[in-house]
């Protein structure tokens, strides 16, 4: 089976760590190994690690069997069943989900299999942090031979989101200026997805080199670029905070009607996801979500009651009315349905 294809992206993290016998590489170099262990808080570059290494096997073997274990919920025994050869043979793809928060039995059992990986089977093991685990971690790092790292540490800085931007672009052969690429970065500075979308937009849509004017066309005082800001600091209970952005957006030019739309879909994001159980891996298809934004939910939802969500999807519906002429204010619609989102669905 071949173990890699060319990738465009950059290829942070590449280096060895003194602790590690194991390869350490980017999420754009995965590739094919008996055990990929993939790290890091960014869960959107470690989700994408985990599409390309599957479509890598895929196009190997289309009969390749893909099973999700969630690590926090494991039932002894899953793994050996799992990685157990077939009637039919096919190439197997284990998915591990939540490593960080996973239970003694799948501790134990991973590192009896490092010991002995079964044939044509590819164990993919997510651990986004923490200290739970490190046995494991330690374990796979030892297993020269064996097992691969993917590093996806959070692009913090403006420069790694700059480059990342760019890899987007020349992956898909799209000419772009720096400008324009400075002002995606800066239109999408607090989520990856975002800004990944935003390119996937642009590649699709314009047939021309993109440029500063370009995005200024597509993004400028239009929801994506300002209003989850204001969303994600009000779900976050930062009332100040959110006014502040609200209005800037707004002195900006943005539209309440989109901006509306905004929270509407990462409350209903959050409604979808409340109350679940298991890995996001696997929940995502029956949620029709990205695991990312699974994670990304379960992160937002922290402090808040059914009973407050219930709430704030009754003020969205009311906020969506008045921004559409039910009201003569929508800029008052606007900051009370910001005041219910920032009490997490208070009552007064």
């Amino acid at each position: 089976m071949a173990t890699s294809r060319s990738r465009p992206a950059p290829a942070r993290g590449s280096a060895k760590s003194p602790k590690s016998a194991i390869p350490q590489l980017s999420w754009s170099e995965v590739r094919p190994a008996p055990v990929v262990l993939i790290t890091g808080s960014e869960g959107f570059l470690a989700d994408r690690a985990g599409r390309i290494l599957r479509d890598l096997l895929r196009a190997e073997d289309p009969s390749l069997e893909v099973n999700d274990i969630d690590a926090a919920s494991y039932a002894p025994g899953e793994l050996l069943t799992l990685a157990s050869p077939s009637l039919f043979q096919e190439p197997r793809l284990i998915r591990v989900s939540a490593a960080e928060k996973s239970s003694d039995a799948f501790l134990e059992e991973a590192l009896d299999y490092l010991a002995s990986p079964a044939d044509d089977t590819y164990v993919v093991i997510r651990h986004a942090g923490g200290v739970r685990g490190k046995k494991l971690l330690e374990g796979i790092r030892a297993a020269s031979g064996t097992a691969i790292e993917i590093v996806c540490a959070e692009l913090k800085k403006d420069t790694e989101r700059y480059e990342f931007a760019v890899a987007e672009f020349k992956a898909a052969g799209k000419r772009v200026t720096p400008g324009a690429v400075r002002a995606l970065v800066s239109a999408f500075t607090d989520d990856l997805a975002e800004l990944s979308s935003a390119c996937s937009q642009l590649i699709a849509d314009a047939s021309d080199e993109i440029t500063e004017a370009t995005v200024e066309r597509y993004y400028a005082g239009r929801v994506e670029t300002n209003a989850f800001s204001v969303a994600d600091a009000a779900i976050a209970g930062r009332y100040g905070e959110a006014m502040a952005l609200l209005r800037h957006a707004l002195a900006s030019g943005a539209d309440p009607v989109p901006i509306v739309a905004a929270f509407a879909m990462k409350i209903r994001t959050m409604a979808k996801v409340a109350g679940t159980r298991g890995g996001s891996g696997q929940l995502a298809g029956q949620l029709g979500l990205a695991p990312w934004q699974i994670d990304r939910a379960r992160r937002d939802l922290s402090g808040w009651t059914s009973e407050g969500l219930g709430q704030v999807i009754l003020a969205l519906a009311a906020a969506d009315e008045n921004v559409k002429g039910a009201s003569r204010d929508p800029v008052y619609a606007l900051e009370t349905v910001v005041a219910t989102i920032a009490a997490r669905g208070a009552r007064p």
